[in-house]
């Protein structure tokens, strides 16, 4: 399909109630590799907001209330139709062009998705509650577990289809309704969840989709989360925009679930397995070129074993090439999402070098939004490639002499989401791992894993808090049936002895 053509793809408000866009206003979206225009999405104004949230809203009065069955057959019909031949294709040509994902991403794009759709849908069995005897005599409690209400998910466009499912899918089924704001990078990907779902059978007004470009998304955001119909907030993506999420959340109250962002320590001990150490670190440190919150950034190693991961870990990465993977077979990774990512990876190289690490692989240039692998070492806390994620192909290396030392060099960071532990010995693995500070520690295996319905989470700090579960997305609340004798109550009671 020529450029003309895909230029020419469209994405609008998508929402239930049927609304028309009213501002007129579109963004374009580009291919991160070729800087392709691939597409145009309208950017909704406060008035498509608003009919936004009516909607969900209004659709809230009956979905709350409805069969579990029908929301699990609804979720399992759209698991079976993600997993068709068409929608896998669909799904593949438009992450790609939106957002330069190679086919090896399909785990996140379409395997993992369809899965975790028949996951959520098998969540209905712990949406109950419990019943045990009052405190008053003869009195009984009924706590339920119900839905809250209107939820705002934003979703990013790293893994756009699993992220958005995790987003919207989960609330769906614990009885909520969603306004789902989309990334301005992936907005024709994200809408086909909205698809599949009316497909599926999903009631009118359950999932509202509205895309927004990036310069109106600050004020159209803080205008959904100040809807008093807004009872919770999720967001994935940088700690430096779930600040300011947070920020405005917090004038109202509302709870909030964040995924932000990682910088995964691998800790590596001497008697560890180097070859697959570091076969698995150059893999979690490259994989969609380092852009999953879950990378493997930072690598600890004990200095009896440095040479030998150093030896290994050169010969992997000197091998992988970033560019262009479908026009050059010998390219392994694409761009980052955009130049100004890449020139912040870069930089950060650059500040770390000039300050005293060295780059043993890598050439601390990027074309365009084509950054090559780098690894560097001698990098300390202090320096901002240390400190923050860097969204990008690198990994910094650092020497350590004890196990002590290097748990506190995997703590020395205000992130705390996925981790990494490599030994042999079973004992020294689980006493190690429970010392890192991360929501998800990997023994013997790579940082970029999750598991079903236990997925990794943030411990708060740049990570952010919360996690994407049943208890999550719903209220527990308790129903206390008095006894059928009347107690003598205060102040009522004296009155009643006086007479």
């Amino acid at each position: 399909m020529g450029a003309a053509d895909r230029s020419r793809r469209r994405v609008n408000l998508s929402d239930p109630a049927e609304h028309k866009q009213t501002s007129g206003e579109t963004f374009e979206v580009h291919n991160p590799t070729t800087g392709e225009l691939v597409g145009t999405a309208a950017s909704a104004s406060a008035e498509d907001c608003t009919a936004a949230i009516e909607a969900a809203a209004l659709a809230f009065q009956s979905w709350e209330s409805s069969p579990l069955s029908l929301r699990r057959d609804i979720l399992l019909k759209a698991s079976d139709i993600l997993a068709s031949d068409e929608y896998k294709a669909k799904v593949l040509e438009v992450v790609n062009e939106e957002t330069s994902a190679l086919p090896e991403t399909v785990i996140f794009n379409h395997t993992a998705p369809v899965n975790e759709l028949r996951n959520f849908a098998g969540a209905i069995s712990q949406l109950k509650g419990e019943t045990f005897p009052s405190n008053l005599p003869g009195g009984r409690v009924f706590v339920q577990r119900r839905a809250m209400g209107v939820i705002l998910s934003i979703a990013p466009w790293n893994a756009p289809i699993g992220l958005t499912l995790r987003a919207t899918a989960l609330p769906i089924v614990c009885g909520n309704t969603v306004v789902l704001k989309t990334s301005e990078i992936s907005p024709r990907t994200q809408a086909i969840i909205a698809e599949i779902f009316q497909k599926a059978g999903l009631p009118k007004g359950v999932l509202n989709v509205v895309t927004v470009s990036k310069e109106d998304s600050p004020a159209r955001v803080a205008q959904i989360i100040a809807h008093p119909a807004v009872r919770k907030i999720n967001f994935t993506g940088s700690d430096a925009v779930g600040r300011r999420i947070a920020a405005e959340a917090a004038k109202f109250l509302k709870p909030c679930v964040f995924e932000l962002g990682g910088k995964s320590p691998v800790v590596i001990l001497e008697d560890a397995d180097i070859p697959r150490a570091a076969r698995a670190i150059t893999s979690s440190a490259v994989f969609h070129s380092g852009q999953i919150c879950m990378s493997t950034e930072r690598v600890i190693i004990q200095r009896t074993a440095a040479e030998a991961l150093f030896k290994e870990l050169i010969s992997l990465i000197e091998q992988i090439k970033a560019g262009d993977p479908l026009n050059d077979p010998g390219v392994a990774i694409g761009a980052v999402f955009t130049e100004s990512s890449a020139e912040n990876v870069i930089s950060m190289i650059k500040e770390a070098v000039q300050s005293g690490a060295k780059a043993l692989v890598g050439d601390l240039t990027r074309r365009g939004a084509i950054v090559q692998p780098h690894i560097v070492t001698d990098v300390r806390p202090g320096m901002r490639l240390w400190e923050r994620e860097s969204f990008g192909p690198v990994v910094a290396v650092v020497v350590v002499d004890s196990v002590d030392d290097a748990v506190a060099a995997a703590n020395a960071s205000e992130y705390s989401l996925a981790a990494g532990l490599w030994t042999k010995d079973v004992n020294t693995a689980f006493d190690v791992a429970s010392r890192i500070r991360a929501g998800f520690t990997n023994i013997n295996g790579p940082t970029v894993h999750t598991e079903w319905m236990n997925s990794h989470r943030g411990l708060g700090g740049s990570t952010g808090y919360g996690h994407f579960s049943v208890e999550q997305w719903t209220d527990s609340r308790a129903l206390v049936l008095h006894p059928a004798k009347e107690p003598p109550y205060a102040v009522t009671g004296k009155l009643d002895r006086a007479i």
